[in-house]
This record gives C-alpha cells, structure tokens and sequence, in this order.
C-alpha cells in the first residue's frame, strides 16, 4: 500500500497488537480478566496489545504524545501531535468469543485527526485513512452507501447496559428511528460501526457516551469515505462531546433529525 510514514508506522503496530489478540482469541476461556466496571472488563490481552501499540508507536516517534485507554495520557516533546490508541474495542465480544472487535489508533496533529486505523484482526481487515487523501479497507478504495430512503436504510447504534445515564434517550431513539427505517444494529464496536458506515454496509451511526479513543479513528475514516459527521448537538464536536452522529450527505438530514428530536 502507498501511504505516509506515519501511516505505514501506524498499520504496522495495528497487525503486531492484532497478531497478539488473535493468539489470545483462540484461547478465550483461559484469559485472566479482572472486573473496570460493570458491564465493563480490562483483560491481560487488552494490556499486553497496549503495551506492544505504545512501543512500536513511541519508538518510531518518541517526540509525540500518547493518549491510551488503558495506561493514560503522556504529553510528548512535541506538543503538536499525539497517538489516540485503543488497544481492544469491543472487549465483551472478545471475552465472550465473538469475532467482532478491533484495534483502533489515531494520530491527532494540532487538534486535528489527520491519520486513523482500525484494524479487524479476526477477518483480517485494515481500515485506513489520512486527512485528505481518502479511505481504504486493504487496497480498496471505501465510499459511504448511496441509499436515498431511510425506509431502505440500516444503522448501527451502541446500548447503553448496567444502568447507564444514556439508556432512556437510546430507547426513546430506537422507538422513533426503528418504524422508519430497514432495522438498526448493535455490534459492540463503536470503531467498527463507523468503519462499516464508511465502507457503505451501514448506512449511519450514532451513539452517546462514548471515549475519544473509541471514534477518532472512525471519524476521520468516515469523512474520507465521504460521510457527514456532527456531534448530537448540532456543530459540536463528537471527539469533545463523546456524542456521535454520521450518515451519508442524503440521509443524513432526515436521519439526525429523528435522533435529535
């Protein structure tokens, strides 16, 4: 594949942490996992894919921050640009032996994401982009889905489980949005979700609640596809809020309006 330095850096680290998860993924009933939270685990896997991104992304660029879900923020000597990691998202699946989960990392630069990777690992796909340059999964060029109708449509949403703040307004969501359209899914893998968005298998997305790490590679991969990405609050920013609405530019007005009302 072409690409920048940066990007081929970043590809690389996703398919050694991937390596390293799969491993663990054919072995998932002998993993040690200690409890975060409710509905919520961190697993010896999640750790160690962590700590293989943080070397291979540091030692490549060690003047650059880094921001984890699992080890935290460290400010680099360079305070323009950062790597936005998640190690293991969708970790209930992995837990639970569903091959649906992914390594995300982006790299911010002034504020702005200007190069993200997701990587499913359990079917082998490479999601990638960089600011202005488009998106990808492999060698193929992704393009957000061309439906009109939201009647022909299906979206992706996450649930809010153990009692979450956001779930009344996802129920009040699902009743409104569900008569209107094809149906709504929910996979447990927010960096995914937006990869599907932009390679045109879902038609939107939206979720509440959610991590920077989570989106910030799907965001800008989303908009190199050609999608339409807001806050849930009109013209806020879904990395700062952690509320996020995407759909190609036809749907999308009808789409954000039933989700905001």
């Amino acid at each position: 594949m072409q690409g920048s330095a940066n990007l081929n850096i970043m590809i690389k680290a996703a398919r050694a942490a991937g390596r390293s998860l799969v491993k663990d993924f054919r072995e998932v009933e002998n993993l040690q996992v200690s409890s975060k939270g409710p509905g919520d685990f961190v697993s010896k896997a999640d750790i160690a894919a962590e700590e293989i991104l943080k070397e291979q992304l540091m030692e490549a660029r060690p003047n650059y921050g880094w921001l984890g879900e699992e080890g935290g923020g460290v400010e680099g000597s360079d305070p323009t640009r950062r790597w936005i990691v998640d190690p293991l998202d969708g970790t209930t699946n992995f837990l639970h032996g569903m091959p649906h989960w992914a390594v995300s990392i982006a790299l911010e630069h002034k504020g702005q994401i200007v190069a993200g990777v997701i990587f499913d690992a359990a079917k082998d796909e490479m999601f990638y982009a960089e600011k202005g340059l488009g998106a990808f999964v492999n060698e193929s060029r992704l393009r957000v889905s061309g439906r009109r109708s939201l009647i022909d449509c299906v979206f992706a949403t996450g649930l809010p489980f153990a009692g979450r703040r956001e779930l009344p307004e996802t129920l009040q969501d699902l009743a409104r949005l569900l008569p209107a359209t094809a149906g709504v899914r929910r996979w447990g893998s927010a960096s995914l979700d937006l990869a599907y968005v932009a390679a045109g298998r879902y038609d939107g997305f939206w979720e509440r609640g959610l991590n920077i790490w989570d989106i910030a590679a799907g965001v800008l991969i989303v908009k190199e596809a050609g999608g339409f990405v807001e806050g849930l609050v009109a013209d806020t920013d879904p990395l700062e809020t952690g509320d996020v609405i995407c759909a190609n530019d036809p749907v999308f007005p009808a789409f954000s309006k039933i989700i905001r009302d």
